[in-house]
Protein backbone atom coordinates (compact mmCIF):
# COMPACT_ATOMS: atom_id res chain seq x y z
CA UNK A 1 0.00 0.00 0.00
CA UNK A 2 1.01 3.46 -0.50
CA UNK A 3 2.48 6.10 1.81
CA UNK A 4 -0.80 7.99 3.01
CA UNK A 5 1.51 11.22 2.42
CA UNK A 6 1.54 10.00 -1.52
CA UNK A 7 -2.17 9.49 -2.01
CA UNK A 8 -4.16 11.67 -4.61
CA UNK A 9 -6.45 13.77 -2.30
CA UNK A 10 -7.03 16.09 -5.04
CA UNK A 11 -8.07 14.35 -7.74
CA UNK A 12 -10.53 12.15 -5.03
CA UNK A 13 -11.57 15.14 -3.60
CA UNK A 14 -12.65 17.24 -6.98
CA UNK A 15 -14.72 14.14 -8.14
CA UNK A 16 -16.48 13.80 -4.82
CA UNK A 17 -17.22 17.47 -5.36
CA UNK A 18 -18.45 16.81 -8.97
CA UNK A 19 -20.19 13.94 -7.38
CA UNK A 20 -22.33 15.09 -4.68
CA UNK A 21 -22.39 18.68 -5.72
CA UNK A 22 -20.64 20.58 -3.07
CA UNK A 23 -17.78 20.91 -1.34
CA UNK A 24 -15.46 20.00 1.65
CA UNK A 25 -12.00 19.11 2.61
CA UNK A 26 -11.02 15.14 2.71
CA UNK A 27 -9.07 13.05 4.93
CA UNK A 28 -7.54 9.72 3.53
CA UNK A 29 -6.49 7.35 5.85
CA UNK A 30 -5.36 3.43 5.00
CA UNK A 31 -7.16 0.56 7.18
CA UNK A 32 -6.21 -2.91 7.28
CA UNK A 33 -8.37 -5.59 6.79
CA UNK A 34 -10.68 -5.66 3.57
CA UNK A 35 -9.98 -8.82 2.13
CA UNK A 36 -8.43 -8.94 -1.24
CA UNK A 37 -8.79 -5.13 -1.99
CA UNK A 38 -7.33 -2.21 -0.32
CA UNK A 39 -9.98 0.35 2.30
CA UNK A 40 -9.38 3.11 3.30
CA UNK A 41 -11.40 5.57 5.87
CA UNK A 42 -12.59 9.35 4.51
CA UNK A 43 -13.54 11.62 6.24
CA UNK A 44 -15.20 14.70 4.48
CA UNK A 45 -16.71 17.26 6.68
CA UNK A 46 -19.51 15.84 9.54
CA UNK A 47 -19.33 12.42 6.86
CA UNK A 48 -17.46 8.85 7.74
CA UNK A 49 -16.94 6.73 5.03
CA UNK A 50 -14.66 3.73 3.85
CA UNK A 51 -13.91 3.84 0.36
CA UNK A 52 -12.85 0.18 -1.08
CA UNK A 53 -10.51 0.10 -3.90
CA UNK A 54 -9.48 -2.65 -6.26
CA UNK A 55 -5.33 -4.18 -6.04
CA UNK A 56 -3.77 -2.05 -8.65
CA UNK A 57 -2.42 -5.24 -9.90
CA UNK A 58 -5.55 -7.70 -10.34
CA UNK A 59 -5.02 -11.39 -11.16
CA UNK A 60 -7.10 -11.26 -14.19
CA UNK A 61 -9.00 -8.60 -16.07
CA UNK A 62 -12.44 -9.28 -13.89
CA UNK A 63 -10.82 -10.33 -10.30
CA UNK A 64 -11.57 -7.88 -7.37
CA UNK A 65 -14.69 -5.83 -9.81
CA UNK A 66 -15.49 -3.89 -6.76
CA UNK A 67 -17.59 -1.74 -9.31
CA UNK A 68 -19.98 -4.82 -9.90
CA UNK A 69 -19.84 -4.83 -6.13
CA UNK A 70 -20.90 -1.37 -5.84
CA UNK A 71 -23.33 -2.06 -8.06
CA UNK A 72 -25.17 -4.97 -6.82
CA UNK A 73 -25.28 -2.80 -2.86
CA UNK A 74 -26.62 0.14 -4.51
CA UNK A 75 -29.38 -1.92 -5.85
CA UNK A 76 -30.31 -3.97 -2.61
CA UNK A 77 -29.38 -0.46 -0.63
CA UNK A 78 -33.56 -0.54 0.22
CA UNK A 79 -33.62 -4.08 0.19
CA UNK A 80 -33.69 -4.77 3.82
CA UNK A 81 -30.36 -6.27 3.87
CA UNK A 82 -27.69 -5.02 6.35
CA UNK A 83 -25.28 -3.52 4.56
CA UNK A 84 -23.43 -0.58 4.50
CA UNK A 85 -24.83 1.67 2.20
CA UNK A 86 -22.77 2.59 -0.90
CA UNK A 87 -22.37 6.53 -1.54
CA UNK A 88 -20.68 6.74 -4.98
CA UNK A 89 -18.66 4.55 -7.62
CA UNK A 90 -15.45 5.29 -9.75
CA UNK A 91 -14.07 3.88 -12.67
CA UNK A 92 -11.56 6.43 -13.44
CA UNK A 93 -8.00 4.86 -12.20
CA UNK A 94 -6.79 8.74 -12.62
CA UNK A 95 -8.94 9.61 -9.62
CA UNK A 96 -7.11 7.10 -7.27
CA UNK A 97 -5.67 4.47 -8.40
CA UNK A 98 -7.93 1.69 -9.53
CA UNK A 99 -11.11 1.86 -9.47
CA UNK A 100 -13.52 2.08 -6.55
CA UNK A 101 -16.53 2.92 -4.30
CA UNK A 102 -17.39 4.42 -0.91
CA UNK A 103 -19.85 3.20 1.64
CA UNK A 104 -20.91 4.30 4.53
CA UNK A 105 -18.60 3.55 7.54
CA UNK A 106 -19.60 1.51 9.83
CA UNK A 107 -18.12 1.23 13.92
CA UNK A 108 -18.52 -2.32 14.22
CA UNK A 109 -16.18 -5.53 14.07
CA UNK A 110 -15.78 -8.78 12.51
CA UNK A 111 -14.90 -12.32 14.73
CA UNK A 112 -11.52 -13.47 13.59
CA UNK A 113 -9.55 -14.83 16.64
CA UNK A 114 -11.90 -13.10 19.55
CA UNK A 115 -15.26 -11.68 20.13
CA UNK A 116 -15.49 -8.29 21.04
CA UNK A 117 -14.56 -7.48 24.70
CA UNK A 118 -17.64 -6.81 26.41
CA UNK A 119 -19.33 -9.86 25.27
CA UNK A 120 -16.80 -11.26 27.90
CA UNK A 121 -18.83 -10.62 30.49
CA UNK A 122 -22.45 -12.10 28.82
CA UNK A 123 -21.73 -15.48 28.03
CA UNK A 124 -24.58 -17.11 28.29
CA UNK A 125 -25.92 -14.41 25.35
CA UNK A 126 -23.10 -15.59 22.65
CA UNK A 127 -25.22 -17.69 20.97
CA UNK A 128 -27.35 -14.45 19.95
CA UNK A 129 -24.35 -14.23 17.61
CA UNK A 130 -24.85 -17.28 15.34
CA UNK A 131 -28.45 -16.39 15.49
CA UNK A 132 -28.23 -12.98 14.05
CA UNK A 133 -25.82 -14.52 11.55
CA UNK A 134 -28.58 -16.71 10.12
CA UNK A 135 -31.05 -13.82 10.35
CA UNK A 136 -29.08 -11.48 8.25
CA UNK A 137 -28.23 -14.38 6.02
CA UNK A 138 -32.08 -14.78 5.62
CA UNK A 139 -32.54 -11.29 4.62
CA UNK A 140 -29.87 -11.50 2.10
CA UNK A 141 -31.77 -14.31 0.98
CA UNK A 142 -35.02 -12.90 0.95
CA UNK A 143 -33.85 -9.60 -1.39
CA UNK A 144 -36.14 -9.88 -4.36
CA UNK A 145 -33.24 -9.42 -7.05
CA UNK A 146 -35.27 -8.85 -9.98
CA UNK A 147 -36.91 -5.87 -8.77
CA UNK A 148 -33.69 -4.53 -7.47
CA UNK A 149 -32.74 -4.45 -11.11
CA UNK A 150 -30.43 -7.83 -11.00
CA UNK A 151 -32.41 -9.72 -13.56
CA UNK A 152 -29.22 -9.85 -16.17
CA UNK A 153 -27.48 -11.88 -13.20
CA UNK A 154 -29.73 -14.37 -13.37
CA UNK A 155 -27.51 -18.13 -13.33
CA UNK A 156 -27.65 -20.48 -16.72
CA UNK A 157 -29.98 -23.62 -15.75
CA UNK A 158 -27.87 -26.47 -14.12
CA UNK A 159 -26.25 -24.30 -12.24
CA UNK A 160 -24.65 -26.82 -9.75
CA UNK A 161 -23.80 -28.95 -12.34
CA UNK A 162 -22.17 -26.13 -13.82
CA UNK A 163 -20.54 -25.43 -10.57
CA UNK A 164 -18.71 -28.90 -10.46
CA UNK A 165 -17.18 -28.07 -13.54
CA UNK A 166 -15.91 -24.88 -13.36
CA UNK A 167 -14.41 -25.46 -9.84
CA UNK A 168 -12.62 -28.92 -11.16
CA UNK A 169 -11.47 -26.64 -13.88
CA UNK A 170 -10.17 -23.94 -11.67
CA UNK A 171 -8.17 -26.80 -9.48
CA UNK A 172 -6.40 -28.16 -13.26
CA UNK A 173 -5.75 -25.00 -13.92
CA UNK A 174 -3.14 -23.64 -11.03
CA UNK A 175 -0.34 -26.29 -11.92
CA UNK A 176 0.20 -27.44 -8.87
CA UNK A 177 -0.64 -30.58 -6.35
CA UNK A 178 -2.51 -33.32 -7.70
CA UNK A 179 -5.16 -33.35 -4.84
CA UNK A 180 -6.74 -36.95 -5.58
CA UNK A 181 -9.69 -36.25 -2.62
CA UNK A 182 -10.53 -33.58 -4.47
CA UNK A 183 -10.97 -35.66 -6.97
CA UNK A 184 -12.95 -38.44 -4.91
CA UNK A 185 -14.97 -35.55 -3.71
CA UNK A 186 -15.92 -34.07 -6.94
CA UNK A 187 -16.98 -37.73 -8.43
CA UNK A 188 -19.24 -37.99 -5.37
CA UNK A 189 -20.77 -34.46 -5.34
CA UNK A 190 -22.19 -35.34 -9.28
CA UNK A 191 -23.30 -38.33 -8.36
CA UNK A 192 -25.50 -36.93 -5.79
CA UNK A 193 -26.13 -33.73 -6.51
CA UNK A 194 -29.80 -32.38 -5.95
CA UNK A 195 -31.91 -31.05 -8.42
CA UNK A 196 -31.43 -27.21 -8.56
CA UNK A 197 -33.52 -24.93 -6.44
CA UNK A 198 -34.94 -20.93 -6.64
CA UNK A 199 -31.81 -18.74 -7.35
CA UNK A 200 -31.44 -16.42 -4.61
CA UNK A 201 -28.74 -12.99 -4.27
CA UNK A 202 -25.97 -14.96 -2.28
CA UNK A 203 -22.94 -13.09 -0.42
CA UNK A 204 -20.69 -15.84 -1.65
CA UNK A 205 -18.26 -15.71 1.88
CA UNK A 206 -20.26 -15.43 4.48
CA UNK A 207 -18.63 -16.14 7.70
CA UNK A 208 -18.60 -14.19 10.89
CA UNK A 209 -15.18 -12.41 10.00
CA UNK A 210 -17.31 -10.70 6.94
CA UNK A 211 -19.92 -9.11 9.29
CA UNK A 212 -19.42 -6.61 11.54
CA UNK A 213 -21.18 -6.75 15.10
CA UNK A 214 -21.27 -3.79 17.89
CA UNK A 215 -18.82 -3.14 20.19
CA UNK A 216 -21.02 -3.37 23.46
CA UNK A 217 -23.62 -6.56 24.64
CA UNK A 218 -25.21 -8.53 23.40
CA UNK A 219 -24.42 -9.57 20.46
CA UNK A 220 -25.65 -7.29 17.30
CA UNK A 221 -25.15 -7.84 13.63
CA UNK A 222 -24.33 -3.88 11.92
CA UNK A 223 -23.35 -4.95 8.37
CA UNK A 224 -22.53 -7.40 6.05
CA UNK A 225 -19.51 -6.49 4.39
CA UNK A 226 -16.84 -7.90 1.53
CA UNK A 227 -19.04 -8.75 -1.06
CA UNK A 228 -17.15 -8.78 -3.84
CA UNK A 229 -17.83 -12.39 -4.42
CA UNK A 230 -21.49 -12.01 -4.43
CA UNK A 231 -23.69 -13.46 -6.71
CA UNK A 232 -27.29 -14.77 -8.24
CA UNK A 233 -26.54 -18.56 -7.44
CA UNK A 234 -27.94 -21.23 -4.80
CA UNK A 235 -28.60 -20.26 -1.41
CA UNK A 236 -27.70 -23.27 0.24
CA UNK A 237 -23.97 -22.93 -0.57
CA UNK A 238 -24.07 -19.34 1.55
CA UNK A 239 -25.74 -21.22 4.82
CA UNK A 240 -23.32 -24.26 4.67
CA UNK A 241 -20.27 -21.72 3.59
CA UNK A 242 -21.01 -19.98 6.78
CA UNK A 243 -21.47 -23.19 9.36
CA UNK A 244 -17.72 -24.45 7.88
CA UNK A 245 -16.39 -21.68 10.22
CA UNK A 246 -18.87 -22.38 13.37
CA UNK A 247 -16.98 -21.79 16.59
CA UNK A 248 -17.80 -24.86 18.15
CA UNK A 249 -16.63 -28.50 17.51
CA UNK A 250 -19.15 -28.91 14.29
CA UNK A 251 -16.65 -26.37 12.66
CA UNK A 252 -13.75 -27.26 10.70
CA UNK A 253 -12.54 -23.72 10.83
CA UNK A 254 -14.01 -22.17 13.84
CA UNK A 255 -13.57 -18.63 14.05
CA UNK A 256 -13.82 -16.49 17.22
CA UNK A 257 -11.75 -19.09 19.42
CA UNK A 258 -7.78 -17.97 18.83
CA UNK A 259 -7.24 -15.29 21.91
CA UNK A 260 -9.26 -14.27 24.32
CA UNK A 261 -12.04 -13.25 25.05
CA UNK A 262 -13.50 -16.61 22.90
CA UNK A 263 -16.76 -17.59 22.36
CA UNK A 264 -18.32 -19.52 25.36
CA UNK A 265 -18.83 -22.83 23.71
CA UNK A 266 -21.87 -24.23 25.79
CA UNK A 267 -23.91 -21.29 24.97
CA UNK A 268 -24.04 -21.69 21.05
CA UNK A 269 -26.26 -23.32 19.18
CA UNK A 270 -25.74 -26.31 17.33
CA UNK A 271 -25.40 -26.77 13.71
CA UNK A 272 -28.77 -28.62 13.04
CA UNK A 273 -30.21 -25.41 14.94
CA UNK A 274 -28.99 -22.61 13.08
CA UNK A 275 -30.17 -25.02 9.99
CA UNK A 276 -33.57 -25.36 11.62
CA UNK A 277 -33.94 -21.71 12.40
CA UNK A 278 -32.45 -20.37 8.75
CA UNK A 279 -35.26 -23.02 7.01
CA UNK A 280 -38.27 -21.13 9.35
CA UNK A 281 -37.70 -18.00 8.41
CA UNK A 282 -36.65 -18.42 5.20
CA UNK A 283 -38.84 -20.60 3.81
CA UNK A 284 -36.37 -23.05 1.86
CA UNK A 285 -36.40 -26.35 1.94
CA UNK A 286 -33.07 -27.15 3.85
CA UNK A 287 -33.05 -31.02 3.40
CA UNK A 288 -30.27 -31.81 1.62
CA UNK A 289 -27.72 -29.20 3.72
CA UNK A 290 -25.48 -32.60 3.60
CA UNK A 291 -24.20 -32.07 0.33
CA UNK A 292 -23.89 -28.78 0.24
CA UNK A 293 -21.80 -28.99 3.57
CA UNK A 294 -19.51 -31.34 1.45
CA UNK A 295 -19.57 -28.53 -1.81
CA UNK A 296 -18.86 -25.49 0.51
CA UNK A 297 -15.38 -27.09 2.09
CA UNK A 298 -14.35 -29.07 -1.70
CA UNK A 299 -15.28 -25.69 -3.18
CA UNK A 300 -13.59 -23.47 -0.35
CA UNK A 301 -10.23 -26.31 -0.15
CA UNK A 302 -10.00 -25.33 -4.25
CA UNK A 303 -9.70 -21.69 -3.82
CA UNK A 304 -7.48 -21.57 -1.19
CA UNK A 305 -5.29 -24.11 -3.02
CA UNK A 306 -5.30 -21.38 -6.12
CA UNK A 307 -3.09 -19.37 -3.37
CA UNK A 308 -0.96 -22.16 -2.43
CA UNK A 309 0.11 -22.92 -5.56
CA UNK A 310 1.01 -19.57 -6.34
CA UNK A 311 2.96 -19.50 -3.35
CA UNK A 312 5.29 -22.82 -4.24
CA UNK A 313 5.51 -21.37 -7.85
CA UNK A 314 7.18 -18.61 -6.03
CA UNK A 315 4.54 -15.65 -6.50
CA UNK A 316 3.52 -14.72 -3.79
CA UNK A 317 5.05 -13.78 -0.93
CA UNK A 318 2.42 -13.97 2.03
CA UNK A 319 3.03 -16.05 4.56
CA UNK A 320 -0.88 -17.04 5.39
CA UNK A 321 -0.48 -18.49 1.70
CA UNK A 322 1.72 -21.33 2.50
CA UNK A 323 -0.65 -21.75 5.11
CA UNK A 324 -3.25 -22.42 3.04
CA UNK A 325 -2.27 -25.66 1.75
CA UNK A 326 -2.52 -27.44 4.63
CA UNK A 327 -5.90 -25.41 5.71
CA UNK A 328 -7.37 -26.93 1.64
CA UNK A 329 -6.29 -30.35 2.86
CA UNK A 330 -7.76 -30.03 6.40
CA UNK A 331 -11.01 -29.25 4.28
CA UNK A 332 -11.31 -32.29 2.06
CA UNK A 333 -10.27 -34.66 4.90
CA UNK A 334 -13.36 -32.65 6.67
CA UNK A 335 -15.78 -32.98 3.34
CA UNK A 336 -14.38 -37.12 2.77
CA UNK A 337 -15.62 -37.43 6.55
CA UNK A 338 -18.96 -35.84 5.92
CA UNK A 339 -19.19 -38.35 2.96
CA UNK A 340 -19.03 -41.22 4.91
CA UNK A 341 -21.25 -40.34 7.69
CA UNK A 342 -24.09 -39.88 5.12
CA UNK A 343 -23.91 -43.16 4.53
CA UNK A 344 -23.72 -42.34 1.03
CA UNK A 345 -21.75 -43.69 -2.20
CA UNK A 346 -21.00 -42.13 -5.76
CA UNK A 347 -23.72 -43.77 -7.81
CA UNK A 348 -27.07 -43.23 -5.30
CA UNK A 349 -28.52 -40.07 -6.48
CA UNK A 350 -30.00 -37.24 -3.13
Amino acid sequence: MRDPEMLPIAPLQAFLDASLGDHSDVTVTPMTGGGSCEVFTIDRGDARWVLRRAPRHASSATAHDVLREFRILDAIKDAGAPIARPIVGCDDPAVFGAPFYVMERIDGSPILQHVPAAWAAVPEQHGRALEELIDALVAIHAVDWRASGLGDMAPSPDYLARQLVRWLSQLDSYGGRELPAARRVGAWLEANRPPDRPSALCHGDYKLDNVLFAPDAPPRLLAVVDWEMSAIGDPLVDLAWALIFHPGPEGTMRLGMGKEPRFAVEHLPDRTSLVARYAAASGRDTSAIGWYDVFARWKLAIVLEGSYAKFQRGLSDKPIHEFFGSQADLLLTSAEALIETTGQREGSRA
